[in-house]
């Protein structure tokens, strides 16, 4: 940090160890994931320090040093440290849901296959049984994406059953 602070303390860098952090953590790397989180707290912890002393992070790094030296700031990183770590891990599973759900959403994942709580939509209504529940020239003209297709199919209808 002594050769290279001017880098290293940019706003920039503590964000790109941060989701670093995260995608070693998605990846499977915890150890790194644990390294780079670490990194990355003291990071902001020099920038947090230089922010509240009013100087450049520069000036901070080895009073930052010196203090963590301190068995009460040091504990008080390392409980900082271990919280900053849960909430990357719990961010790394909902994050690879995430990818996972648009990933299927791109491949065009049947609903079918999808569990039924997760399916319903807001009016709890069922997209599949409603579907299912159209004619065959709707749920044709549905699965082409065909705007046309389908507006032929609702003047085949009676205006009851369109509406």
């Amino acid at each position: 940090l002594i050769l290279h602070g001017d880098i290293m303390l940019q706003e920039n860098a503590s964000n790109y160890l941060l989701l670093a952090s995260l995608e070693d953590e998605m990846n499977g790397f915890r150890d790194k994931m644990r390294l780079t989180a670490r990194q990355s707290q003291i990071v902001s912890n020099i920038a947090e320090l230089a922010k509240t002393m009013k100087t450049h992070p520069g000036n901070v790094i080895n009073p930052f040093f010196k203090r963590i030296e301190e068995k009460e700031h040091l504990e008080g990183f390392q409980t900082g440290l271990e919280a900053f770590v849960q909430n990357l891990i719990k961010r790394a599973v909902v994050k690879k849901k995430e990818i996972d759900e648009e990933r299927a959403m791109e491949e065009g994942t049947d609903l079918a296959d999808v569990p039924k709580d997760d399916r319903l939509g807001p009016g709890g209504l069922d997209p599949v049984e409603v579907f299912e529940s159209l004619p065959a020239s709707m749920q044709d003209a549905f699965e082409s994406r065909d705007t046309d297709m389908l507006k032929r199919a609702l003047m085949e209808m009676s205006p009851e059953d369109a509406e």
